[in-house]
């Protein structure tokens, strides 16, 4: 992800946000800051829940965002603060430069209208409403024409693959079909951010993976952003250009997914991907040598009868490119030029998760890029 971004392309931009449940908030706030007290204790102490502490991140254009972390985490009070479903204790939300809070209701509601869409796990399709009226139905909210906003919903109900069953009510649809509408009716009001709060988690696994490969594949065709909430690490690899991890409210790492597998920020980010597989995640510019480091400890050895491979080729391309070849290494590219050399010992030792960290480090919580 380029992170040389204009303020036209940054969407969502939170800065120090809190949501502290309970009377005492306040002084919750200043124990967490001061005192660094953890959530069990702020709740011990003040009989305050902390749902989110101290997020500060940026949602650009075009990005899937994927927000992970276990039940109790604040993944759900975080996503619910983007669009002001609740109000935040600190800190402020920026939708495409506009702060939330200095909202009137009316503003609110067009900004949710237009530019903000939102599909829950429960997807509370209206049961007396037909499938496009369903999809339709933030169009009629608006306003907008019964022609017009039924053409619309039409479309989208076509992307999503649905497109014979407008005059079939809920009812008659599977748990996968819901979900189609619900996405299909957040899509018919054509908001430039959709916010996902685990959509797919009551789904059995086949259709859950079908719908998070249409679900991304139209997200980019469409050219959207999206928050997507989810407690399922595999998920999120699948699904999010960047993911950011949550604990206890508070966000402890935000980057890609090879980011995060290759440089956990602590312990507890550590075991979370501990089981990932890295054959199709780890990248060829992350176990590289640099070519001009590879010649002077390596001199005897030509690169150039190796086989090459792109920077992005993951650790499986690499290793068939070596068996299928005499060699014992892969020479990577960039634009046809050689720029480092990945060994056979290389990948072995990324396979098993001991690759050193990358140019930079991980990205801390507090970077939005």
């Amino acid at each position: 992800m380029n992170t040389e971004m204009t303020d036209t392309d940054i969407l969502i931009d939170c800065e120090g946000l809190w949501k502290v449940f309970g009377a005492r908030c306040d002084e919750a706030i200043r124990a967490v800051t001061e005192r660094q007290l953890g959530k069990a204790q702020i709740l011990q102490e003040f009989g305050c829940v902390v749902g989110v502490s101290d997020a500060s991140f940026r949602i650009h254009r075009g990005e899937i965002f994927c927000v992970m972390g276990l039940s109790g985490s604040g993944k759900s009070t975080l996503i619910r603060l983007l669009n002001r479903l609740i109000e935040p204790s600190l800190g402020r939300v920026l939708v495409k430069g506009r702060d939330l809070a200095q909202m009137d209701a009316a503003t609110l509601r067009a900004t949710r209208a237009r530019d903000i869409g939102m599909v829950f796990q429960s997807v509370a399709l209206l049961p007396q409403r037909t499938v496009l009226e369903n999809a339709a139905f933030g169009l009629e909210v608006q306003g907008v024409p019964r022609d017009k906003r039924n053409a619309a919903a039409q479309k989208t109900l076509e992307m999503v693959g649905l497109g014979d069953w407008g005059r079939r009510y809920p009812a008659e649809l599977s748990g996968g079909m819901q979900q189609r509408v619900g996405l299909a009716r957040a899509l018919t009001a054509d908001p430039e951010i959709i916010l996902m709060d685990e959509p797919f988690s009551a789904l059995d696994p086949l259709i859950r993976r079908q719908l998070q490969d249409e679900f991304r594949g139209l997200i980019k065709t469409l050219g959207k952003s999206s928050v997507f909430i989810t407690h399922d690490l595999d998920e999120a690899i699948r699904l999010g250009d960047r993911i950011a991890i949550m604990k206890d409210g508070a966000i402890i790492q935000i980057g890609t997914a090879e980011e995060i597998v290759l440089n956990p920020a602590d312990q507890y980010v550590a075991d979370f991907v501990a089981g990932i597989s890295r054959l199709h995640l780890v990248k060829a510019h992350s176990v590289m040598t640099p070519v001009a480091e590879f010649r002077r400890e390596t001199p005897g050895l030509g690169i150039e009868a190796l086989p090459k491979v792109p920077r992005e080729a993951d650790i499986d391309t690499m290793i068939g490119a070596v068996t299928a070849s005499d060699q014992d290494a892969v020479a990577v590219t960039d634009s046809d030029t050689v720029v480092g050399v990945a060994t056979i010992r290389d990948l072995l030792v990324s396979m098993r998760g001991d690759t050193p960290a990358t140019a930079g480090g991980p990205q801390s919580a507090a970077d939005g890029g």
